[in-house]
């Protein structure tokens, strides 16, 4: 396997991995700040970086079924959220192929 090349962002508001700082995202991609994850409040992007995506995977969320991959930091392999591949629910299909951050798995610098 060869380098893992690392992305940077400059932004006033950047959101990064709570373990190794990692950059992920920034304020400017937030759609939402009104999800729930497993260890916590979590919000919803429309973009991320420095992150790699687990198998897929179906999951009841309190909205429903989906189709999500987790998603890991490229660098230390946290689990910081998931994407989502598939929403079953015509009112939940805004979230394919969006992400999911949980907030007490990345900081905001």
């Amino acid at each position: 396997m060869g380098l893992v090349h690392k992305q940077y962002l400059d932004n006033d508001a950047v959101y990064c991995c709570s373990r190794c700082k990692t950059h992920l995202t920034t304020v400017d991609a937030i759609i939402s700040r009104q999800f729930q994850g497993k260890h916590g409040k979590a919000y919803l992007f429309q973009q991320v970086i420095n992150v790699y995506s687990g198998p897929p995977e179906e999951r009841i969320m309190t909205t429903g079924l989906h189709i999500v991959r987790d998603i890991m930091c490229n660098e230390c392999s946290l689990i910081v959220g998931w994407t989502y591949v598939k929403a079953y629910e015509e009112s939940q299909k805004y979230k394919e192929g969006r992400f999911i951050l949980e907030r007490n798995l990345v900081q905001e610098v």
